[in-house]
Parts: structure tokens; C-alpha cells; sequence
């Protein structure tokens, strides 16, 4: 609950960053008392990217490995509450400086944008407390694994995945760390004078794009184990589940120049190959779209539902906890359909650096994800407060994440369509010296505030819910769903909980794609940059 806290306090101040920025993109509305549009983008990005998902997601696989493996030890829980209050410090100490205007680097923190030595820190100190937090979370998993040696059973699925997901995140952010302590930390405090930025931004995709899995996979935590049980039916396949997971773990790292195809100082043979790696990372997705709507068919037809759609409507639309992450799924595919041009070489030309970027992430990432852990959430806080998801509660939930999807669909619908005309992404508004190109975009940032507004609207109603389940609903019990395998499952193989073999893939992988770009990199880098900080 602590991290659950956390996180929906930085949903409604990064929620209000957002509103703020659609209304001075519009051209209607200029900030007040001195705030400074990139501040706010900053607050914006660095609230909802990094603090919201991150303590959401800790919260929520806390709960999940306690729930499948077992109550923590004292140690373990121990390791939680470390790195917690690290990852809470360190938010702190983050956003005190972008608050003080001392760190306006955006979400992205690129050099040579410069930001206080503490921002770096604070920086630090999330990650850290990350690892930390999520060692405890592994080793409750380990002690179920010993426990249960000599069983045949196969590990509890949903704690499983938490692992996966955290041996994929302590893998990514090794290259942030590396960057921020040994480049930004030293040139920020003043040890060094220059920073080599193709380096440090190479380092910061090998983690950034990690970092999206590192969100979307808890998300797939509740598709495949929380709502086969919530519509009252069985998780399609536990080796279909696991195999998804282990292929991106093995794919979601290698795969960060992708971002950076337009770059100069990496060969384009090794742009190419992280593309091809890129889209492989399309299979273990389309492995879940796959066992979702089996399983929702199962369910469907086991209810009554006759002929090749009646399936459909038999399903609980009314009840939050599938609705809602539904309409996550249905909106991932345009979201990954988006995805797909901004990781092909040639198509990436065209809207590289566009406010099309920005619509398609706010699909998959602000919309997927974010609405399946709004989900979760409706069940999990009244679960672990011992209170109950009201009927109204339930209803007003579905509500918002209507408004969400509306808000969402003419904002990201505008961005999308103004990338293509050129429209920038990170930029404050702007008529470019009378330029009519710039005038042709302006109809579509109006959109983006109509729909960013909504989006608002929805925080304040998913707020007030929170606010209801964590102390003032009525009190009660609510269920930790937790699927059971489908009979016709078929037995788990053993290969596909041997972590050993799909870590040395992934070490393989990660050398393969990156061992060369980097040294050529600081084989051939100028003397570096010097810090800016034109705020």
C-alpha cells in the first residue's frame, strides 16, 4: 500500500503537468508565476514514466509473490521497506530540483542539458532502491523453488513472471546506472568538463526501451493470471505464458538503437540488427493477444455462446476488473501497430522526433498499461484495506475508463496526425515566425487539449475511487484473483523455468548488439560536450 500511495499521488500531479502542457501547446493559455513549459513537461514525464509505474508495480508484485509464494520473511520484507524508502528519498530529491527549475531535462535527461548533481542522485537512488526491493522479491521466489524441490509441480506462474520482470529491469538499468554515475554524476558535480553524448545516450536506450516492457509486462501479469479468474475461466496455457515472458526477457533489452536511427556515430549494419531484434519482440505479443481471446472463446462458449461471435457477448463487460483492461487490449492494437513504424529504418524518417511519437506511446503506455493497473487497483487496494469494490465504485471505474479511452482517442488520434505534418515533439508552442506549416498544426493541438482535458477529468474520478477503497468504502473482503491452468494445459517444461540458459541468451544477445556499437563509440568520439542549462 505504501508504493500504491506513492504512485496515485504522482498520477494526479503528473496528471495536472500533462493538462498544463496541452493548454499552452493550444496557443490559449500561458503558464503563470514563471513556470517554465519544459519544467512542466519534465514533472510530466518524470512522474507518470518513472515514479507512477515504478511504485505501482513494485506495490503490485509485492502482493502477487506474497499471494502465489508465501508471506515474506522478516528479511525479505526488510529488503522491501529499503527499497521503498531509497525509491521514495530519491523521488524527493528528483523532484525538488526540476520543482526549483535546477533539472528541466526532460523525462529523457539527454546531455548536453545539464541538471543539478542531486537530480542525478535522486536518480540513483530509485534505481537502487528498485534493485533492492526487487531482490527481496526474488528471493521469497527462491525460497518457494527450495521449499518445493523434488515437488514436479511448477513454480506458482504469477511470481514467476514478477521475476522474469525484475531480472529484465536489473539487466536494463544497469546501462542508466553506469551512465548517470560515471558520465552525468561526475560532469554535473564538476569532476569532469566535457560528456561524450553519444555514449551517454546510447547507455540511456539500452535501458529506455527495456523500460517499456518493464511496464507492459505487469500489465500481462493480469491479463494472463488475474482476469481468466475474475470471468470465471482458466489460464489458456502455463508454457504459452512462460514462453512469452522468457522471449522478452531475452529481446526487450538488445534493442535500444532502434531510437536511435537518425543518429550519427553508429554504424547503420548495427542500427539494422536492433531493428530486426525489435520486431521480434512483436512475437511474444502476438503469443498473448493469441491466448487472451482463447481464453475469453473458452469462457464465452462454456457460458452458452453460440455461433462464430455469440462468445462475445456473454463475457462480463459490466465488471471493472475485465472491462477496463479490455479496453487497454483492444487500444494496444493500433498502439503496437504505431510501434512497428517507429522501429522500421525507412518509415522512421518520417516521424522521427514528431509529436507522432508522443500519440503512440501515449496508446500503448498511458492507455494499456495505465488502464489495467487503474484495474488492478480496484481490487487490490479494498483486498489489502479490507474493503469492498461497491457496485457504484465499480460502475464510476468503467465510467472513467471510458472518459480515459475518449480523451485518449482525440488526443492521440491529433498527435498522431500532426507528427505527420511535422509537428514536433518536447516543443512549447511556437508560430515559427508566421510559418503557415506551423498554423496547420494548431486545429490539432487545440484537439490535444480537448482530450487532454478529458484525461484530466478521468485522474480526478480514478482519484476519488482510490481515495473511496484505501479508507472509506464499506468494509468487507474483496478477492486476489488468481487464475488456475486449463486442464488441456499440458505440462510445463522444465526449460522454461531453467533462468541459467535464458540469462546466458540474453547476455549473448546484449554483447552481440552493443559490444561494438560502444566501442565504436569511444574509439571515436570528439572531446565531448559541455553542460547547458538554457532555462
Amino acid at each position: 500500500m505504501a508504493h500504491i500511495y506513492v504512485a496515485f499521488i504522482a498520477l494526479l500531479l503528473g496528471g495536472l503537468a500533462g493538462l498544463l502542457q496541452v493548454f499552452v501547446r493550444s496557443g490559449q493559455f500561458t503558464l503563470p508565476a514563471g513556470i517554465g513549459y519544459y519544467q512542466v513537461l519534465t514533472v510530466h514525464g518524470v512522474l507518470l514514466g518513472l515514479i507512477l509505474t515504478t511504485f505501482f508495480i513494485y506495490g503490485f508484485q509485492i502482493a502477487g509473490v506474497s499471494r502465489t509464494s508465501g508471506t515474506f520473511t522478516d528479511g525479505q520484507r526488510r529488503l522491501g521497506w529499503i527499497g521503498f524508502w531509497l525509491m521514495t528519498i530519491g523521488t524527493a530529491a528528483a523532484a525538488t530540483m526540476v520543482l526549483l527549475n535546477k533539472a528541466t531535462v526532460l523525462y529523457t535527461f539527454y546531455a548536453p542539458l545539464k541538471a543539478h548533481w542531486i537530480f542525478y542522485l535522486g536518480l540513483t537512488l530509485v534505481v537502487v532502491g528498485s534493485w533492492v526491493g526487487g531482490a527481496g522479491q526474488i528471493l521469497r521466489y527462491a525460497q518457494w523453488r527450495k521449499e518445493n524441490k523434488g515437488s514436479g509441480q511448477p513454480s506458482p506462474l504469477l511470481s514467476f513472471m514478477v521475476v522474469v520482470n525484475n531480472l529484465m529491469w536489473f539487466v536494463a538499468t544497469l546501462g542508466v546506472a553506469v551512465s548517470v554515475l560515471f558520465q552525468l554524476l561526475p560532469w554535473s558535480l564538476g569532476f569532469v568538463e566535457r560528456v561524450d553524448i553519444a555514449l551517454s545516450r546510447t547507455l540511456f536506450w539500452y535501458f529506455g526501451h527495456a523500460l517499456v516492457y518493464f511496464w507492459l509486462l505487469p500489465a500481462y501479469m493480469i491479463w494472463y493470471v488475474v482476469i481468466p479468474k475474475v470471468i470465471g475461466g482458466k489460464i489458456f496455457s502455463d508454457s504459452l505464458a512462460r514462453l512469452s515472458f522468457m522471449l522478452f526477457l531475452i529481446f526487450s533489452v538488445p534493442v535500444g538503437i532502434h531510437h536511435q536511427l537518425t543518429e550519427p556515430g553508429i554504424d547503420g549494419t548495427w542500427k539494422f540488427i536492433q531493428v530486426v531484434l525489435t520486431f521480434a519482440v512483436v512475437v511474444p505479443s502476438l503469443m498473448t493477444a493469441f491466448s487472451m481471446f482463447a481464453m475469453f472463446e473458452l469462457r464465452g462458449r462454456e457460458l452458452g455462446g453460440k455461433g462464430l461471435y455469440g462468445w462475445f457477448k456473454k463475457l462480463p463487460w459490466k465488471d471493472s476488473r475485465f472491462f477496463i483492461p479490455f479496453i487497454g487490449m483492444v487500444v494496444f492494437i493500433p498502439g503496437g501497430a504505431g510501434g512497428l513504424v517507429n522501429a522500421s529504418y525507412q518509415m522512421n524518417l518520417v516521424i522521427h522526433n514528431t509529436i507522432w511519437v508522443t500519440g503512440h506511446f501515449h496508446l500503448t503506455v498511458a492507455t494499456t498499461v495505465a488502464l489495467t493497473y487503474f484495474s488492478a487497483a480496484f481490487w487490490l487496494i479494498p483486498h489489502l484495506t479490507g474493503r469492498t469494490l461497491t457496485k457504484s465504485l465499480n460502475n464510476i471505474g468503467n465510467f472513467a475508463a471510458i472518459l480515459w479511452a475518449v480523451g485518449m482517442i482525440i488526443m492521440s488520434s491529433a498527435m498522431h496526425i500532426a507528427g505527420l505534418l511535422g509537428a514536433p515533439r518536447r516543443s512549447d508552442y511556437s508560430e515559427y515566425g508566421g510559418a503557415q506549416q506551423a498554423y496547420d498544426w494548431i486545429p490539432y493541438q487545440i484537439a490535444q487539449a480537448v482530450g487532454g482535458t478529458l484525461l484530466f477529468i478521468a485522474v480526478l474520478i480514478i482519484i476519488y475511487i482510490v481515495v473511496k477503497l484505501a479508507w472509506f468504502a464499506p468494509k468487507g473482503e474483496e478477492e486476489f484473483p488468481i487464475g488456475d491452468v486449463h486442464e488441456s494445459s499440458g505440462t510445463t517444461p522444465a526449460i522454461l523455468e531453467n533462468f541459467k540458459v535464458w540469462l546466458v541468451i540474453l547476455v549473448a544477445l546484449i554483447l552481440f548488439a552493443y559490444t561494438i556499437p560502444i566501442f565504436d563509440i569511444i574509439s571515436n568520439s570528439p572531446p565531448g560536450s559541455k553542460g547547458y542549462t538554457p532555462w
